[in-house]
């Protein structure tokens, strides 16, 4: 049955409107964190001392080396942008909330709150993951393999193209369960899918993991085992929004 021209230009409005709201997100979401740069930059001495420190126990004179006159300076920019990011990680959390609650219904549109609290906390907890246990790890394993002989040399570009990179990666990594549960909300997936295609994800987690952690075992393992449990979360999670989405729908009857 083909939509009427009245029913398609509802569908079209609707498309754009929905695009716009993309757009005005978008914006929002740059302004907060070019907000939460400036403010990082005026601590970006501490915050460089901070992300040097995993790698500091290694390094012969304790700290890091640069080849360009710009280096330095650029280093502090990417030091406050990725400080940005995480401080406004609030902000552009909630405009993604925004952006998938037409979707929802209006009892689970609710849950926005807990949305942006659960987005927030996971993300940090994932970018502290990747500070706190995968660099100490990963550094005493790559910075002593093949004995001491050799000594390293490590430029300011390659480490914080590294621990950004790779604490932003844990960072994202770790909002699976919300994605999930938020799929699951909106009907496009069930627990029921879940679980039967948990070992076709499994293996999705672990190609993602090799392609997002530096090229070791080790780092891959530390995001992909994570990433297993939050899986299996989130299959707990879905069930549990799925049966609150039917009763919705059996009062909505």
């Amino acid at each position: 049955m083909t939509d009427t021209p009245e029913e398609q230009d509802l569908k079209n409005q609707s498309m754009m409107d929905h695009l716009v709201e993309l757009r005005s997100g978008l914006i929002k979401s740059l302004y907060g964190i070019l907000a939460g740069m400036i403010l990082c930059w005026s601590v970006s001495e501490k915050l460089f001392d901070i992300i040097r420190k995993p790698i500091a126990a290694y390094l012969p004179t304790g700290g890091l080396f640069f080849t360009a006159p710009m280096d330095k300076f650029l280093a502090h920019v990417r030091i406050s942008l990725f400080g940005g990011v995480i401080l406004s990680s609030p902000l552009w959390i909630y405009q993604i909330w925004k952006f998938v609650a037409p979707g929802l219904y209006s009892k689970e549109k609710k849950y926005a709150v807990g949305f942006i609290f659960s987005g927030t906390a996971l993300f940090a907890i994932g970018v502290s993951f990747a500070y706190f246990v995968v660099f100490p790890m990963a550094f005493k394993f790559l910075m002593t393999f093949g004995g001491d002989a050799d000594k390293p040399m490590i430029t300011i570009e390659h480490y914080l193209s590294f621990v950004t990179t790779t604490a932003l990666a844990f960072g994202a990594s770790f909002e699976l369960p919300l994605i999930l549960v938020i799929l699951g909300m909106m009907g496009v997936i069930s627990q029921k899918t879940l679980k039967e295609k948990r070992r076709f994800a499994i293996v999705g987690l672990a190609i993602l993991s090799a392609i997002l952690t530096p090229p070791d075992l080790l780092s891959m393992l530390m995001m992909m085992a994570p990433m297993v449990v939050l899986y299996e979360l989130s299959v707990i999670l879905v069930g549990i929004f799925e049966r609150k989405r039917q009763s919705a729908v059996g009062g909505v009857e």
